[in-house]
């Protein structure tokens, strides 16, 4: 028999290295590695060739001034001077109302929430800093055919200064007015008659709404905004007064509840829904703040050359501005406080994004400086009036009560709150 052959074996060692291949091996990877570190180099300062930086990670609960924070242009700043913000957001009220264990800072956008936060930590026995580097009025949010539907009514009156051939951006809101139409149950389509005996309604302007006239808020148990428009509203409805006890706090709750409560289901955040294509239809008129607004109009101009002319602004009769206070908790956040407060580029910068900015002393907010931006950018500049009202706020712990009445809210800590505000 003939004997079989099996097929030859094919054996596989170790290719021959070359000489010099070690070094073609591990020389891409060392390039990568350097220009990432180039990369690190240049965002951390701006520019090539400056020494790497130690970047601090801070830990941030923060209501809607978080969009600052957010900004790209704030962000690279921070990094230059070694910081970058984690942010957590929610809204003021409830900011104050959880733990701030483990957060280097916690930035309610005004004052209610800030004085329930600064006590709490007081009455703990730890003290906190406050930073205060920039102010925003509240404002309402619409559109303009009920802008002009609310001027038709002898309700709303454009600000002065409007530029020759140029629609008005801003209008002065009588709130009496507008307080009256919505407890009087006034709708849209059926607002009233002119001068001239006529009806007045939004349909002459083009749309067809018989909702209630109203001014929605985000969540007033949440949003220092919502708290703070709820106070403007009782200051006007009961004939510039505040309540002194908690009797007149929860008597002057009661009156304003169904001027605040025919809005619906409340939104965590009512700029987003204004802004949005869908904000015509769902919020006629929103309570934001100044700064949200002239950051759209920025924005936009930026992007295509003009200002959205459709949306427009309402300033209330008897204003208040807000207050944001980045509070710090720690070393590291107090740092971080002290740099947004007095770096010029940075205050900049929060002027660019819509912000009345204070001087480096934390002294009063211009105004001036924002005007200019505003003006070189072809943007109307807001021309208030120095003799409107300015609305005050209840005590604290006061506010604080006609807020859970208004809002059916949970009480925040009575520790935090039921001391007498300054």
């Amino acid at each position: 028999m003939p004997r079989r052959t099996g097929e030859p074996r094919l054996r596989v060692g170790e290719p021959a290295i070359p000489q010099g291949s070690t070094v073609r091996r591990w020389f891409p990877r060392a390039v990568a590695a350097v220009t990432a570190l180039c990369a690190v180099v240049v965002l951390a300062q701006g520019h090539a060739g400056l020494p790497l930086t130690r970047i601090t990670t801070i830990e941030a609960k923060m209501a809607s001034k978080a969009d600052y924070f957010e900004d790209p242009e704030v962000q690279r700043l921070l990094i230059r001077h070694g910081f970058r913000v984690h942010i957590t957001r929610m809204g003021s009220r409830g900011i104050a109302a959880q733990s701030y264990d483990g957060y280097d800072v916690v930035f309610p956008s005004g004052q209610p929430a800030a004085d329930l936060i600064t006590r709490k930590r007081a009455a703990e026995g730890h003290p906190a800093t406050t930073y205060r580097p920039f102010v925003s009025p509240i404002v309402l949010g619409t559109y303009r055919e009920y802008a002009e539907t609310l001027q038709d009514a002898g309700i709303a009156t454009p600000l002065p200064g409007v530029p020759a051939g140029q629609k008005a951006l801003y209008y002065s809101l009588d709130m009496q007015k507008f307080l009256r139409a919505t407890a009087d149950g006034r709708r849209w389509d059926r607002l009233g008659t002119d001068r001239a005996g006529r009806r007045v309604g939004i349909d002459s302007h083009g749309i067809h709404n018989g909702n209630k006239v109203l001014a929605q808020t985000s969540d007033i148990c949440e949003a220092n905004s919502a708290g703070t428009y709820l106070g403007l509203v009782s200051y006007i409805w009961n004939h510039d007064d505040i309540p002194q006890n908690t009797a007149e706090a929860t008597r002057f709750a009661e009156r304003i509840r169904l001027l605040l409560n025919d809005q619906g289901m409340p939104s965590s955040e009512k700029n987003e829904t204004y802004v949005s294509a869908e904000g015509k239809s769902i919020s006629p008129i929103a309570v934001i703040y100044e700064h949200q607004f002239l950051a759209h109009q920025i924005a936009a101009e930026e992007s295509t050359g003009h200002v959205d002319g459709e949306r427009v602004l309402l300033y209330p009769s008897a204003r208040f501005v807000t207050e944001p206070q980045l509070i710090a908790l720690t070393p590291d956040g107090a740092r971080l406080g002290e740099l947004i407060s007095t770096d010029p580029a940075l205050q900049k910068r929060a002027m660019e994004l819509g912000f009345r900015v204070r001087d480096a002393q934390g002294a009063s907010a211009t105004s001036d400086q924002l005007t200019r931006f505003l003006t070189g950018h072809h943007i109307q500049a807001p021309l208030l009036s120095d003799d409107d009202t300015k609305a005050v706020l209840p005590r604290l712990d006061l506010l604080e009560k006609m807020i859970e009445i208004v809002g059916d809210c949970a009480p925040v800590a009575q520790s935090a709150a039921g001391q007498e505000a300054p």
